[in-house]
């Protein structure tokens, strides 16, 4: 997922389309030295270095960083950085008076429909997370969930991949608001957010599910690793102040998850509502701790040993 905001996504789109127009007066220049230039002005064409031309510079130097953790940015790098070493090698040919052949001509547009087709790919996910993504806290949200997990449900129940759901809220909101007021409410839900995000792997993704719960989607894991991820950011968000009140006071708060894996033999509803039903044992236990959903936890609502990082909040 992208951890920044409707704000910093609409900026970086727009940092996109320049760069797509970088691309595409660098691929015109090009073309230009190779089929109409001499050898001697070949050897002059300034931007025959992936990191020199206008869209490497932004790519190297100047794309935000929530941008580059996001998987689709390393494989536009990598076309890139290819389209460059073909274009590298073109003019180098060229420069020894060496005519351009259809097949290298082929290979080298080739390189760069790819090139756009990342640029475009990349452009449309954060079209995407733009239209999906909850106002005030940035993560996505509640009506992308659904389509999201029957997506998954179908690889888990075709066996090519696992995937673990967290089901959060935060402990005692209610309490925050009525101290310090909705506005203050508001930065320590929007803080909690981001603190959260920060801390999950680049393909990981936050929704927010209503008020003060939040759902985070972990593909590839089992319990024990989607525990690891789940542990850490529970120990970040109870250590991180989330917003400052009057004086300079900071204000945090600790949170409570339920994890559940996607089953591939029921409902996606049915494995939220495991996720769920761990999360109230865990605010049930003291809060601020994770518990994992086990059949136990229906029958006999216990913990059978299932509890991690207890910790009272």
């Amino acid at each position: 997922m992208f951890r920044m905001k409707s704000e910093g996504l609409k900026d970086a789109l727009e940092q996109l389309d320049q760069a797509r127009q970088d691309h595409a007066d660098w691929h015109e220049d090009l073309i230009g030295k190779l089929l109409c230039c001499s050898p001697s002005e070949a050897r002059q064409h300034p931007d025959s270095g992936h990191r020199h031309c206008r869209l490497g510079r932004w790519y190297h130097e100047r794309a935000p960083a929530e941008l580059r953790a996001h998987p689709s940015f390393a494989a536009l790098g990598a076309e890139h950085q290819r389209l460059h070493a073909l274009g590298a090698a073109l003019l180098e040919a060229a420069s020894r008076g060496e005519k351009v052949s259809r097949t290298c001509y082929e290979e080298l547009a080739t390189a760069s429909s790819k090139l756009r087709l990342e640029l475009d790919s990349l452009r449309h996910e954060i079209q995407a997370a733009i239209a999906q993504s909850d106002t005030l806290t940035g993560a996505y949200d509640r009506s992308a969930l659904l389509p999201e997990l029957r997506e998954w449900h179908e690889l888990v129940k075709r066996g090519v991949q696992r995937c673990g759901l967290a089901f959060m809220d935060l402990d005692r909101f209610k309490e925050v608001n009525d101290t310090y007021g909705h506005r203050i409410g508001d930065e320590v839900l929007a803080g909690a957010a981001q603190c959260i995000a920060r801390h999950l792997r680049p393909y990981d993704k936050l929704f927010r599910y209503g008020g003060d719960e939040f759902l985070i989607l972990l593909p590839a894991v089992d319990l024990v690793s989607g525990r690891t991820v789940i542990e850490r950011v529970r120990r970040t968000l109870a250590s991180t102040t989330l917003a400052r009140g009057a004086g300079g006071i900071q204000i945090g708060t600790t949170g409570s998850f339920g994890l559940a894996m996607l089953d591939p033999s029921v409902p996606v509803e049915e494995s939220v509502d495991r996720g769920d039903t761990a999360l109230l044992l865990a605010k049930g236990a003291g809060r601020n701790r994770v518990v994992i959903w086990d059949p136990a936890v229906e029958t006999q609502r216990s913990f059978r040993g299932l509890e991690i990082g207890a910790g009272q909040s």
